[in-house]
């Protein structure tokens, strides 16, 4: 077996932070795919973990020589509701590599089976959200935004059982790291502040070195994770996505998204879009993330509190003054985002009203989210060679007067029509995970064992913003018989 150069610094943390426990080994492993890419960054063989002895490795069935495999423990707040004990119910954390370039990442199996938190659950994963997951994030990855990814997928030869019997399968997921705003929450429901420290040094050390030389490295810390989540959520509202379980304990310090369950891609644009399942009231709707997200980093304020100041006092007025700046750096974030989008470098009196705008159009005509803005970058240069999307989205006559009052805004911003079109192209995808793509490439997968559609949809979202009209299936939104209401968890 090849040596995998792991560092772990999260097993060298006390054991109140996890549990020691090995993968629950599998039946009958098979491949599914290798990130090719991903394990050349991590330094690792892709043939050999492609291979039957590397498949055992991805599975559980056997592990790697430095693996310190271990389930942690955190809590959370659940759809507004606190549950001070949640903790990885069917994942195990084998370790920590370095990266080619010295980078540290957690490489972790989703589905390994019951651990100390499981709940009742059998700790494994159905192939279905192994594949949703894989397919979604690394759409993310190459649109730009931060996320965990998939390193690997394997099935395990074993049934699932949930609403039905279904295959199941194990997903090696890599992040830069597992802590999340919960972890926090698991300590300081405990009034472990001893414990709330070595976490946040953890964390400062990996993710937010800057604020150790900081005057007080806990505020930094906050100030840090604030800026990295107002930067990450207003990225996802620029692309339709919708998180689906905003939990506390689904919000990473390193700024990253995680937990691909019930989450989506907008077709039609409708600011109180909800796909969810579980959802029901609507708390995790795409028009209420920001606000979610201030509401998590108000709680991971209230944790840090010890740590920001001997004066009760003073610590909250440091942490109330930290969480108030979030708003203004996510509309700061947006601002930048939406610029590109619409083709201007700079900004001007009146952009804010003219966004403004443009969404309420949007929303009224209930446009398709990805496609409509595609659009306006063909409308950048429209005498150009690029292939237009017109032959799967005009615009609605409604929106043809805020077109023309776009163009001319667009004439004072000082850059050719190709300039400007060139890089609207770059901000603006025309292929996304398409929900009913997604759904049809589980449906094969699990019905058939046909993996040909995960395979075609992986290979045309690794080139999200170059339009080929021989593709044009993967670019369409569904037709009325296709749409996905809703999407599930898996666990």
């Amino acid at each position: 077996m090849p040596t995998w150069p792991f560092d772990n610094s999260y097993a060298a943390l006390p054991d109140t932070f996890y549990a020691r426990l090995s993968p629950t080994p599998v039946a009958a492993p098979g491949p599914i795919r290798v990130n090719r890419a991903l394990a050349a960054q991590l330094g690792l063989d892709a043939d050999w973990l492609a291979s039957p002895e590397g498949t055992q490795v991805l599975a559980g069935n056997a592990l790697p020589e430095g693996a310190e495999p271990l389930a942690a423990a955190y809590a959370g707040h659940q759809f507004g509701g606190f549950n001070p004990q949640l903790g990885d119910g069917r994942a195990v954390l084998l370790g920590e590599l370095l990266d080619t370039r010295g980078e540290r990442y957690d490489i972790q199996l989703k589905g390994a089976g019951r651990t100390p938190w499981s709940r009742g659950g059998d700790g494994r994963a159905p192939l279905g959200p192994v594949l949703r997951e894989y397919l979604v994030s690394e759409a993310m990855h190459i649109l730009g935004v931060p996320t965990s990814r998939a390193l690997a997928a394997v099935t395990t030869g074993e049934t699932v059982y949930r609403d039905r019997a279904l295959p199941g399968a194990v997903l090696t997921r890599v992040a830069r790291s597992h802590i999340r705003i919960g972890t926090f929450e698991y300590f300081a429901a405990r009034k472990d502040t001893s414990a709330l420290r070595q976490l946040a040094d953890h964390v400062i050390a990996r993710h937010y070195p800057e604020a150790a030389h900081s005057d007080n490295p806990a505020l930094a810390l906050l100030q840090g994770a604030i800026a990295r989540q107002a930067q990450l959520v207003s990225q996802w509202q620029l692309l339709g996505f919708i998180h689906g379980v905003m939990n506390t304990d689904n919000m990473l310090l390193s700024g990253e998204t995680i937990d691909y369950g019930p989450c989506a891609f907008m077709d039609d644009f409708h600011p109180e879009a909800v796909f969810s399942s579980i959802d029901h009231n609507g708390r995790y709707a795409w028009c209420n993330q920001p606000s979610i997200a201030h509401w998590n980093l108000s709680v991971l304020a209230q944790c840090l509190v010890p740590l920001l100041h001997d004066n009760q006092a003073q610590a909250v007025a440091l942490a109330q003054a930290a969480v108030d700046a979030f708003p203004e750096r996510f509309l700061a974030a947006h601002q930048q985002g939406i610029a590109r989008k619409l083709g201007w470098q700079g900004s001007a009196e009146g952009d804010r009203e003219l966004v403004e705008e443009l969404f309420d159009l949007m929303a009224a005509e209930r446009v398709d989210f990805t496609l409509c803005f595609r659009s306006l970058a063909d409308f950048a240069d429209p005498g150009s060679p690029a292939p237009k999307v017109d032959g799967l989205f005009s615009p609605p006559a409604s929106l043809l007067p805020w077109i023309q009052r776009w163009q001319g805004r667009c004439e004072q911003d000082g850059r050719s029509a190709a300039e400007r079109q060139g890089a609207m192209y770059r901000a603006n995808p025309v292929f996304i995970p398409r929900n009913h793509l997604v759904e049809d490439a589980i449906a094969a997968a699990v019905d058939r064992a046909d993996f040909g559609p995960f395979e075609a949809l992986l290979a045309r979202l690794s080139e999200p913003f170059d339009y080929d009209p021989q593709a044009r299936r993967y670019a369409l939104p569904p037709q009325s018989g296709e749409v996905v209401h809703q999407t599930f968890c898996g666990t």
